[in-house]
């Protein structure tokens, strides 16, 4: 009987003494951060910035994988179902953590599944259409979406995104009926903009500035209080006559709640050197966006104040479909 207590002992104080090597020696393989939106948009490039420079400050190659579905949410739930090790992180979007929650019934809690490890993107959007479109500014959108409820299509990066959030902003502050085309990402909706499937969007200014300076996409407002570096003569929503279309996209990357402490600390350093590299800040500069906040807890601060502001607009529409 003693023998058999001496060796339960002995193996606690093992487990104890492994712990903190397990934590030590990590990260000791690559490490994957699930994007939940396509490839080819915003997100996606937010997220193999990050994980290029995250990738030197922990030393240890860092792989994207997109997983896409339902505006973002099908990737979040594979992200807060994966081992809680540290060796899957999630691109966390503002759509699954401050929109979709507060519309519809998910299988992920945002405050309690999840820790914020950092924020890497912050950006206003672009009200954009055709070139070709004969839609000169806002005014003309909104004054042609009067006369013709629901003949004007949007497209989205999906429902309960922050892109469809800005269209619903828009048929409540205009009062305008218009029809809704949710996509799998913003670059799918540009893109059949230009082939003139559908009439216009929001994306990000840094995901839809190149095809208009290309000629090919005309933008009429940006999201944001200022005017966009990207965009200097395109007018805020404000100057435009729909003040109420205020969204910012933001991008970050959290972890499993359940991951150990130690691990969860290391990632936190970690991002916030990536934060504060030169590189990966010349990066954000060069797609006229920034990080936002800086560290891990102004990040979760952050998030928790939008969710707050949201919550009554987003309430007021009822489910976004």
């Amino acid at each position: 009987m003693k023998l058999s207590i001496a060796l339960a002992g002995l193996a606690v104080v093992a487990m104890l003494a492994q712990k903190p090597a397990f934590a030590d020696d990590y990260p000791s393989r690559p490490i994957k951060i699930i994007a939940p939106i396509a490839a080819g948009g915003p997100s996606d490039t937010a997220a193999r910035l990050a994980a290029q420079t995250l990738s030197r400050h922990l030393g240890q190659s860092i792989v994207v994988e997109n997983r896409t579905g339902a505006g973002g949410v099908v990737g979040t739930e594979i992200a807060a179902n994966a081992p809680p090790d540290g060796y899957t992180l999630l691109l966390s979007i503002a759509a699954t953590f401050t929109v979709i929650p507060l519309s519809k019934k998910v299988g992920y809690d945002p405050e309690s599944d999840f820790v914020a490890l950092g924020q890497i993107w912050q950006a206003p959007q672009a009200l954009v259409v055709s070139a070709n479109s004969p839609f000169k500014s806002a005014a003309d959108l909104v004054s042609f979406a009067k006369a013709n409820p629901g003949k004007v299509t949007f497209g989205s990066a999906g429902i309960g995104t922050t892109t469809h959030l800005s269209i619903e902003l828009l048929k409540r502050d205009a009062h305008v009926d218009v029809t809704h085309v949710p996509y799998r990402g913003t670059s799918q909706s540009v893109a059949d903009i230009m082939g003139g499937t559908i009439d216009a969007a929001f994306g990000d200014i840094s995901n839809v500035s190149p095809f208009v300076e290309g000629g090919k996409l005309k933008a009429l407002a940006t999201t944001g209080a200022e005017r966009s570096p990207l965009m200097p003569d395109v007018p805020t929503t404000a100057e435009a006559g729909i003040p109420g279309v205020r969204t910012v996209n933001w991008y970050g990357l959290h972890v499993q709640a359940k991951a150990p402490r130690e691990i969860q600390d290391k990632l936190k350093g970690a991002v916030l050197a990536t934060q504060n590299d030169p590189e990966f800040k010349a990066a954000l500069t060069k797609n006229a966006t920034s990080t936002g906040t800086i560290g891990a807890e102004a990040f979760d601060r952050m998030i928790r104040e939008e969710r707050q502001r949201l919550a009554p607009v987003i309430r007021s529409l009822g489910q976004i479909q």
